[in-house]
């Protein structure tokens, strides 16, 4: 089976354990799973560390310069076509920059009472399942 190493951003405003903590969620426009929602990041190029490699996908998804900050999981997932490893970092939107959807079809802010409210990729289930522990 095909293997897939992606990394993905937890981008949340205030603390994550804060009381007004919310995460950005986007809407993939594209692909077998066109209309489900994930965290957003990519593939890893050769050569690259995690957060470099998450840095460059956010900047090239959204147009936002972010601050990395900590692990908080790997996913393993298989999908029928392949094995996903997810490596998910906390990250901060550095600059104050709003997101630019240059990928996806929607993207929403969502409280953690909300992270169930939206139809997330297989994987991104597991993730939110982390940010619930």
């Amino acid at each position: 089976m095909k293997r897939i190493e992606v990394v993905a951003g937890i981008i949340c405003t205030g603390s994550p354990e804060g009381p007004d903590v919310r995460y950005f969620a986007t809407q993939r426009g594209y692909g077998d799973y066109k209309d489900f929602w994930e965290f957003p990041g990519g593939k890893m190029e050769p050569g690259e560390t995690p957060q470099q490699a998450l840095a460059r996908e956010l900047r090239e998804e959204l147009a936002i310069d972010v601050n990395v900050g900590r692990f908080l999981c790997t996913v393993e997932h298989d999908y029928p076509a392949f094995h996903l490893t997810m490596h998910c970092y906390f990250c901060a939107i550095a600059g104050g920059k709003a997101p630019e959807l240059l990928e996806h079809e929607a993207a929403r802010w969502l409280s953690p009472a909300e992270l169930h409210s939206v139809n997330w990729l297989p994987a991104d289930i597991k993730v939110v399942e982390a940010l619930e522990k």
